[in-house]
């Protein structure tokens, strides 16, 4: 895999934090010929780079930056890393961004950022977030889907009445029955945050480095509007293959949800595509026939960045059945069918859930809560979790979701208050098991920890998910390293070296006046460092070019060989 970089003019431009991972590259022992191979650039601009390593270490820019300029302050840098954490977070959940709401809050980061220097006043103004500066921005770091020039208002409700009316004529007209109905909707998760005021989240903040109650997926959850069919969610999250899924032998084919990731844990355009033709054409398909319904789909959504208009053009030929209607901007908390409590109310399942499994575990096992949530709670317990709030999220909770926008449909819809009357007791149920399991919580610390997940981030909040896509891009590049540790060792480098060890090994043992403690070191060098170099050669042996090559002509002219895209 190479490394990505960005053009500028026409010509290649390294950023700065991939200098910076050449240099670290270069300081643990990588040859420069291996890291102009990895990089896919020349030996002599790795050589300049290498030369100047002290000045780009010495620099703190945003993600995508190519350049820092000196005369900039520090404070800038800032700004604009943590600028860039809340565009995605806000393009996430399919915001609209203007430049006039960039800007603005550019300079709201500034104020929060300033405030907290030793020695600086709240009244100085040195950052107007200009016109230049915005250009300036964009081209630094790569953002573009930003609307110029306009103000998106938080919720239109001209346009929602207006599309409300537009959509009950098209129901009318088209004859759509609300099983052939359905909506989508994504939402963050941090799957492993508790309430604020309880003793294990205490501990979480006291924790050095990223917190893990900070760690987020993305889900996209669908069903229809009779409320009997639910979808299976798609799940995005920052790691392909967690360390716990080996430890659980946990086969992604097999899990209640379709598993992506991506180092932002966000739903991307193909992962939506690939969800509408593997999991939601397949299911509705099935679900209608066994019906003996029409075979005939609507979609309702946002306009999100992940759901772009012409989706339809994506769509296998066997799911042209399937019509995509977008909701118009703005309007999703009016309108949006999931937006109604229903995924409110499936994080008030999970976090009962959660309780639940931290209730049976302090019961049934010698574990403290505390010693389980530290060490032993994982996304594979996150996943049992998601599967079974999703499972408990009721037929009419779903369908009491389109009241906005298709109340027709909605059972009940003549009687006032039956939303709130259909609304399981499931906060009530989380406080009763946080207070045996002696947790100081509230009705309000749970309804405060599910409308978290949508308020608006501190700058505070932005830091700290700064640090922790630092972390993950750290973890990412060293399990890089170590895939590609291989390819840039020869079997004959590593057969010189072993020569090498040997020799020096047996000098010491000759040579050195305590054996016991020369055998004792050798041993240890052996089975902490060496071990792994004969395993590389082993593993050489069993895949060799050879075989490799009689292989990869045997798939060539299997007629049957597997021809599908991969996942």
């Amino acid at each position: 895999m190479k490394k990505k970089v960005e053009k500028e003019g026409g010509k290649e431009m390294i950023t700065v934090e991939v200098k910076k991972e050449i240099i670290d590259k270069h300081e643990r022992g990588m040859r420069v010929a291996n890291i102009a191979r990895f990089y896919n650039k020349s030996t002599s601009t790795i050589c300049t780079i290498l030369k100047r390593k002290e000045e780009i270490k010495g620099l703190d820019a945003a993600k995508g930056v190519t350049r820092v300029s000196k005369q900039r302050p520090r404070v800038l840098e800032d700004v604009e890393k943590l600028l860039l954490v809340w565009i995605n977070e806000k393009q996430l959940v399919g915001d609209a961004l203007s430049e006039n709401i960039i800007c603005e809050k550019a300079k709201a980061l500034y104020a929060d950022l300033e405030s907290n220097r030793p020695g600086t006043s709240t009244e100085n103004e040195g950052f107007k977030a200009s016109r230049g500066w915005f250009d300036n921005f964009k081209r630094r770091s790569g953002i573009h889907s930003v609307v110029r020039h306009r103000e998106a208002a938080s919720s239109d409700t001209k346009a929602a009445e207006a599309f409300a009316a537009e959509f009950h004529k098209l129901m009318v007209s088209e004859c759509y029955l609300p099983q052939q109905v359905f909506n989508c909707d994504e939402t963050g998760l941090f799957w492993k945050k508790m309430p604020k005021r309880t003793y294990i989240t205490a501990e979480e903040r006291a924790m050095p480095g990223p917190k893990p109650m900070k760690d987020r997926l993305t889900l996209l959850l669908c069903a229809n509007a009779s409320g009997d069919f639910k979808i299976k969610p798609l799940l995005v999250y920052h790691s392909e293959n967690p360390r716990a899924f080996k430890k659980c032998k946990v086969q992604k084919s097999r899990l209640n949800v379709m598993w992506r990731s991506n180092t932002k844990a966000w739903v991307t355009r193909t992962f939506f595509v690939e969800w509408m033709n593997e999991v939601f054409g397949p299911t509705v398909k099935k679900y209608l026939l066994e019906k003996h319904l029409p075979l005939k789909v609507l979609l309702i959504m946002d306009n999100a960045p992940a759901h772009p208009p012409g989706l339809e053009d994506d769509l296998l030929e066997e799911f042209e059945f399937i019509k995509v209607k977008f909701l118009p901007p703005n309007t999703t908390p009016i309108l949006q069918p999931m937006d109604q409590q229903v995924i409110s109310n499936f994080k008030k399942l999970y976090t009962k859930a959660l309780f639940q499994l931290c209730f049976e575990v302090t019961k049934e096992t010698n574990l403290a809560l505390r010693e389980f949530w530290k060490n032993h709670f994982h996304i594979v317990n996150s996943l049992k979790i998601i599967a079974k709030a999703w499972d408990g999220v009721t037929m009419r909770t779903l369908n009491s979701g389109w009241r906005k926008l298709w109340p027709d449909c909605v059972i009940g819809h003549d009687f006032e208050g039956f939303a709130q009357d259909w609304e399981p007791p499931v906060v009530d149920d989380i406080v009763s098991l946080g207070k045996i399991m002696g947790l100081e919580v509230n009705e309000d610390d749970i309804q405060e920890l599910v409308e978290e997940h949508g308020q608006e981030l501190t700058t505070d909040d932005l830091m700290a998910l700064h640090r922790e896509q630092q972390q993950e891009v750290v973890e990412i590049s060293s399990e890089e390293e170590d895939k590609k540790a291989e390819e840039y060792l020869t079997s004959n480098e590593i057969r010189e070296m072993c020569k090498m060890w040997e020799t020096v090994k047996n000098f010491v043992a000759k040579h050195h006046p305590n054996k016991a403690v020369a055998v004792r070191t050798i041993n240890l060098f052996n089975d902490n460092a060496m071990s792994h170099f004969h395993q590389m050669l082993k593993r050489g042996k069993r895949k060799c070019p050879l075989h490799n090559l009689l292989k990869s002509l045997k798939d060539s002219s299997d007629p049957v060989s597997d021809k599908r895209p991969k996942q």
